[in-house]
């Protein structure tokens, strides 16, 4: 049959009825962040990545009018 365990226990000190409310909150919003994860995110090729696309910025110096114009 179904027993009536509690979720959690105190072991010292003796929290406030809304400190157990937060801490209650916390630990149910990690285990369901740790069941929404089950599939791993897909990650993006160069070609589709937009960051690519924009410009860096820019180096001054010798040589930086022809550098800018190579690819990175």
């Amino acid at each position: 049959m179904s027993e009536n365990r509690p979720l959690l226990r105190v072991v010292r000190g003796t929290p406030a009825d809304d400190e157990l409310a937060a801490l209650t909150a916390v630990i149910a919003a990690a285990a369901s962040a740790g069941e929404s994860r089950s599939e791993p995110e897909k990650r993006r090729s160069r070609w589709a990545d937009r960051a690519a696309s924009l410009r860096q910025p820019l180096q001054p110096g010798p040589g930086a009018w022809r550098a800018s114009a190579l690819p990175r």
